[in-house]
């Protein structure tokens, strides 16, 4: 049988289940009903008789009562009734004989349904064709009496007449709906504790019960969401609508995620049956793996499994509270877990609001964080998820890009096109450079993988790489500055040997893969394998054009990041903010250009102020995340003498950029004009004089052209002239006639 026609044929016989439910607490009602009728007096039985007339709603079973004969035929129809009754009262003996009897059966029925479903049966329910009632009283741990109380708020809503039977029950024909004191009145196994507020009725929000009056006579209404369910439409909470969604377990997982399910699965499976579960707490840089992972352990256990934002769950005690218990009802009623992720927690009230909720409900969950911490007072299980292996990866990335290769991209045999042995050569090619250099969980490489292919007009390499350049970009750029420049190595003007190192910080970053993974320097020791580096020189000598230039030498982002803005005066904040760049940065593998780091190095040993040790905790700090970078990670700095020396061997590259020499400013100057600026006269000899960094003087003849354009004219010495004198002014200085003489 196929699912859907499972599905309509299990909807059917719920509602013929539940209509059932309904007919015998309506039964039940109606014997209470005559029996209280029968034993009040005539003037009483008159009175509802006005009641219920006026509604036009008398039960099935109960004759409409003529006010004018009553009277006479009080004492004919006492001796009548009396027979009646006990011909009634051995009727619902029998029924209520036969009931308890159907009831053992169908909780029967519903604990093995509830033992097949966590033994990971899905559709266990509709092949014992348990009714939603009988689901919800066993999970909810529902008794007879409070069942029937919940069957009677439902029938309200869902049978005609049934509110006039209530009246007519209560001998009121105001008290058209049920109450708590009708129930104990017209039930057999009526108990107290039934409207007690942690029994089941009250703790799961199931009956609302109308303040205003005594408590046994409040109205009572079943929450709607609840009689969705029990009529077998799927409706949540109204206290967790919104907050929480569901979660589809993946397919398959890579092969250490795999193992780590396996390992939550085979933990968490023991503890299912006690009344309070352990928190699963999943930490790592693998954000969405350890969705997928906590998803698919809990699939290993029968449970479906939810999402929760723990960024939505705010502060207040009683939100907190009835969050939990809508919650915990869904999560009974469903045979669910929850996932929550807390990678966004702004602080440790978020995070002690975190705790209380957990605290609050007793059913499986799991948390994913970036770092281990404790939340609440629940058991613990801590499992490492970590973005998966390179190898991983690969595998990732081919299973994404090749069921989706253009026609023209595959063989004749439907294979991607230059495959051998089963693979695409040039798949591998494309895949190859993308893998080594990006580190993306499962789900951003099928959303990358979709975005290559739809894209046309280049190869697969290129709308590969361009795609995975676009999705690692995320929150870095609302942190730091993207540099857009595009800047060729002819445009940088350095000595031989400082070019020769910039080419070695370029080798190093094309073949980290290749060394790291293929050749296995990388295993067993993953320290000090970032390729941080230290460009440090006068201002304006071309450290961040060095930077763009390896950007794009490598086609990768180059990203400026202002450590005066992340450094900040209060203890542990410096480090939550650099963690903030390194942690967005890590899957984009983009250049990330720390300017100006003066300000957070100093010299190691110098402790003059309580703060002094805090700031060398963040310098090293720093440097712990630049080593472990797989992206390349540099520091300028106008004054290397900062830098304390011992932080100096945990760079790989110290790149020092001189203030150009004669020859060089002239290459400089020479090279700004060969763009097409018009000029008329200029002496590059001359102009070599100058002593000024290659910056400034890229910004005189930026300010000159703009003379010369105001003025209409070609760019001239006079221009030029007038432009450096205003950058002088700028660097506080005055140049002599060496420098500047027989420019105009």
């Amino acid at each position: 049988m196929k699912l859907d026609d499972a599905l309509s044929a299990w909807l059917e016989a719920n509602q013929c289940a539940l209509a059932a439910e309904i007919a015998r607490v309506r039964a039940l009602l109606e014997r209470h009903a005559h029996a209280a009728a029968d034993a009040g007096t005539g003037a009483g039985r008159a009175a509802v008789g006005e009641g219920a007339a006026a509604q036009g709603a008398w039960p099935e079973h109960a004759e409409a009562p003529d006010l004018v004969a009553q009277a006479a035929q009080a004492a004919q129809a006492a001796q009548a009734a009396q027979a009646a009754q006990a011909e009634q009262a051995e009727q619902a003996e029998q029924a209520e004989q036969a009931e308890q009897a159907e009831q053992a059966d169908q909780a029967d029925q519903a604990d093995q349904a509830d033992q097949a479903d966590q033994a990971g049966t899905a559709d266990a329910p509709l092949a014992a064709c348990n009714s939603a009632l009988d689901i919800a009283c066993l999970r909810l741990g529902l008794s007879t009496f409070e069942r029937r109380i919940v069957v009677m708020c439902a029938g309200i809503e869902l049978a005609p007449g049934f509110g006039a039977l209530c009246a007519f029950a209560q001998g009121d024909p105001a008290r058209d709906y049920p109450n708590f004191g009708l129930a104990l009145a017209a039930f057999d196994d009526a108990h107290w504790s039934a409207l007690s507020p942690s029994g089941p009725l009250r703790r799961w929000g199931l009956v609302d019960f109308r303040r205003g009056g005594p408590l046994t006579l409040a109205p009572l209404r079943i929450d709607e969401a609840f009689l969705h369910e029990l009529t077998g439409v799927s409706e949540l909470d109204a206290r967790i609508d919104g907050c929480v969604s569901p979660i589809d377990p993946p397919a398959a997982l890579v092969a250490t995620h795999a193992a780590v399910a396996r390992e939550i699965a085979e933990v968490l499976a023991p503890d299912l049956a006690r009344a309070t579960q352990p928190l699963v707490l999943l930490t790592g840089d693998d954000r969405g793996g350890q969705q997928q992972v906590a998803a698919y352990a809990f699939a290993q256990l029968g449970l479906l499994t939810f999402a929760l934002d723990a960024a939505v769950l705010g502060a207040r005690a009683d939100e907190l509270e009835a969050r939990a218990r809508g919650w915990e009802r869904e999560a009974r009623l469903r045979g669910a877990a929850l996932f929550i992720d807390a990678h966004e927690l702004p602080d440790a009230t978020a995070r002690m609001s975190l705790g209380h909720f957990l605290e609050r409900f007793a059913t499986p969950v799991a948390v994913g964080a970036r770092h281990p911490a404790r939340y609440g007072r629940r058991a613990l299980h801590v499992f490492d998820v970590v973005r998966p292996l390179r190898a991983e990866q690969r595998e990732l990335w081919r299973a994404a890009l090749g069921s989706g290769l253009a026609p023209r991209e595959r063989n004749n045999d439907g294979t991607s096109g230059g495959m051998s042995g089963g693979t695409s050569d040039a798949l591998d090619e494309a895949i190859e450079p993308v893998a080594a250099q990006f580190d993306f969980d499962a789900a951003t490489i099928e959303t990358i993988a979709r975005r290559a292919h739809a894209e046309t007009g280049a190869p697969i390499g290129t709308r590969l790489w361009r795609a995975a350049r676009a999705g690692g970009r995320n929150e870095l750029a609302v942190l730091a500055q993207r540099l857009a420049r595009r800047t060729a190595w002819s445009e940088l003007v350095l000595p031989a040997d400082q070019l020769d190192t910039l080419r070695d910080v370029l080798a190093h970053a094309r073949h980290r893969g290749l060394v790291h993974d293929d050749w296995g320097i990388a295993r067993g020791d993953e320290r000090g394998l970032g390729l941080a580096a230290l460009f440090h020189g006068p201002s304006g000598t071309g450290k961040t054009m060095a930077a763009e230039v390896l950007g794009t030498a490598l086609d990768l982002d180059v990203f400026r990041v202002d450590l005066s803005q992340l450094v900040s005066k209060y203890i542990g904040e410096t480090e939550k903010n650099l963690c903030r760049v390194f942690d967005a940065a890590q899957a984009s593998g983009a250049i990330l250009l720390f300017d100006e780091c003066d300000a957070i190095f100093g010299r190691r040993g110098e402790v003059e102020r309580g703060q002094d040790r805090y700031a060398n905790l963040e310098v090293s700090y720093l440097l712990q995340r630049m080593e472990s970078y797989r992206g390349i990670s540099i520091l300028t700095t106008n004054l290397r003498n900062a830098i304390d020396p011992a932080f100096m061997r945990r760079l790989r590259f110290v790149v020092s950029f001189p203030f150009p020499d004669y020859a060089q400013r002239m290459e400089i100057w020479q090279r700004l004009f060969a763009s097409g600026v018009p000029v008329d006269g200029v002496d590059f000899a001359q102009l070599a004089r100058l002593n000024v960094a290659g910056g400034s003087i890229r910004n005189i003849v930026i300010y000159a052209a703009f003379l010369a354009a105001d003025a209409g004219s070609a760019v001239s010495m006079r221009h030029l002239r007038r432009a450096a004198l205003a950058e002088c002014a700028k660097l506080e200085r005055r140049p002599s006639d060496v420098e500047m003489g027989g420019w105009a």
